[in-house]
């Protein structure tokens, strides 16, 4: 069934009616499933399927509020029809830039029903408790584990290795070059990319993999994108992505960064790029990890070097010179990049085999609770976080971690931005080493245009408390 639409246009910006065949591994819902998609059947998950779905249908708009794509699109919707020749989705308003000639671009509609595919196998598998248990650590890997084989994203021979690249998803222009360079350098050793799935740090590697791989005469090379609800309308996928997941929540979907990965590649970015570190070096941190083979490098153009410089004053003075001791940091050499992880993936996969870990998914990364419990941005919570070096390495970074995932709340996250609107910024206190470094490293943040588009004023949404 192809895809059919009718009132192409709405002010050249809207399809008003439009209707889209699943793919195969969709046609088939029971009408369980359908009813409780549809309206009034359950709204919250309705909700969360629209919001999601309008995400995937604006990919490409540079909006960082997610309010404002929502109200650009309030008259979208979508709704799931069970019929004899089997299951569509009818869409009512959807953004036109998903259309060429009234067909749905063939990427989007796959990025479409990996949302709908999703969200239906997290609400009835994972929240009704049918396969997991989430009280666990590890009855959550498990979840993260099924989550991502239902996606078909684990690949039990891997060509050369998955590299995760994270960064910024609105860096420069000289950053964004720099990240395809890389990408391109990895490409053309093989070896695979997965990030965030959005635009910025997340786009570029993709876009030079895909390069090399076509000079490599590699045909089913792996883009990978992982998200989540809470940030998709932010960062929605970008048009490279071949195999889009959505994790339940910030926690499962760092989890499954580290368990797919077999190095790291980390690009310039703001407090959501420094979350993702924080996490990385406090599960490498953590005493039970500390023969984990995983190559992280630090990367950017020489222009980014003060960005590096100061990231790693403030881990080094924060959480200790040893932690600093588990990544690299790299400055204007995309191939010294790509050949680092290429030989030391070697050695990862190795040890794996060693260990009879599987080469596809690191069983044996050991993440403790405080790492897999959904943290909820509220003032509440982020005031009551203890912050001290006294802590032992790895909770710190937990704690730090939090905070971070706090400020990409309050920037790009809808309940983020209303708790701030509602109860003023959120207040971090502390150790008053600690709040003098955080300052320090997010007032550079702010200056560099790491927390929003550039040229728009930010208005901070945290306030440091001595």
């Amino acid at each position: 069934m192809s895809d059919r639409s009718h009132s192409l246009f709405d002010n050249g910006r809207v399809i008003a009616h439009a209707t889209v065949a699943p793919e195969a591994s969709l046609a088939i819902l029971s009408q369980r499933e359908v009813n409780a998609l549809c309206r009034g059947g359950n709204q919250p998950l309705h909700d969360l399927f629209r919001r999601c779905a309008l995400a995937v249908l604006s990919s490409g708009a540079e909006i960082d509020d997610v309010r404002d794509l929502y109200d650009r699109y309030r008259d979208f919707d979508v709704s799931l029809v069970q019929e004899d020749r089997g299951l569509r989705l009818n869409l009512r308003n959807a953004p036109a830039t998903a259309f060429v000639a009234g067909q749905m671009i063939r990427g989007v509609r796959e990025h479409l029903f990996a949302v709908l595919r999703d969200i239906l196998y997290i609400t009835h598998e994972l929240e009704r408790g049918l396969q997991f248990d989430l009280s666990t650590p590890g009855g959550i890997t498990d979840a993260v584990f099924k989550i991502l084989r239902n996606a078909r994203v684990l690949t039990p021979e891997p060509r050369a290795g998955l590299v995760v690249c994270w960064g910024g998803h609105s860096i420069n222009r000289i950053e964004y070059d720099y990240t395809k360079e890389v990408g391109y350098a990895l490409g053309l050793r093989g070896l695979d990319v997965c990030t965030g799935c959005g635009p910025g740090a997340m786009k570029g590697p993709m876009k030079g993999a895909t390069i090399a791989h076509a000079k490599q005469r590699i045909g089913n090379g792996r883009y990978i994108g992982i998200t989540e609800p809470g940030i998709i309308a932010a960062e929605a996928p970008n048009p490279i992505v071949n195999a889009l997941v959505i994790m339940p929540d910030m926690e499962k979907r760092l989890e499954a960064f580290v368990r797919l990965a077999h190095g790291i590649v980390v690009f310039p970015g703001g407090v959501g790029t420094a979350e993702e570190i924080l996490y990385l070096l406090g599960l490498l941190a953590h005493p039970d990890n500390a023969a984990q083979p995983l190559p992280v490098v630090l990367t950017g153009p020489p222009e980014s070097a003060d960005y590096f410089a100061s990231l790693d004053e403030f881990i080094r003075l924060v959480l200790g010179p040893e932690i600093a001791d588990r990544y690299r940091i790299v400055v204007g050499d995309p191939h010294g990049v790509a050949d680092l992880q290429q030989v030391e993936i070697k050695n990862v996969l190795a040890y794996r085999d060693q260990h009879d870990d599987a080469p596809y998914f690191n069983w044996r990364m050991v993440i403790d609770n405080s790492y897999q419990t959904p943290f909820a941005p509220t003032h509440e919570n982020i005031e009551s976080l203890v912050l001290s070096r006294d802590l032992p390495r790895h909770t710190l970074a937990s704690n730090l971690r939090r905070v971070f995932s706090t400020i990409v709340a309050g920037n790009v996250k809808e309940a983020g931005i209303a708790a701030c609107e509602a109860h003023g910024p959120f207040r971090i206190r502390g150790e008053q080493t600690i709040m003098t470094a955080l300052d320090a490293l997010l007032a550079s943040f702010v200056a560099q245009h790491r927390m929003k588009l550039p040229g728009r004023a930010y208005r901070p949404c945290y306030e440091i408390v001595r």
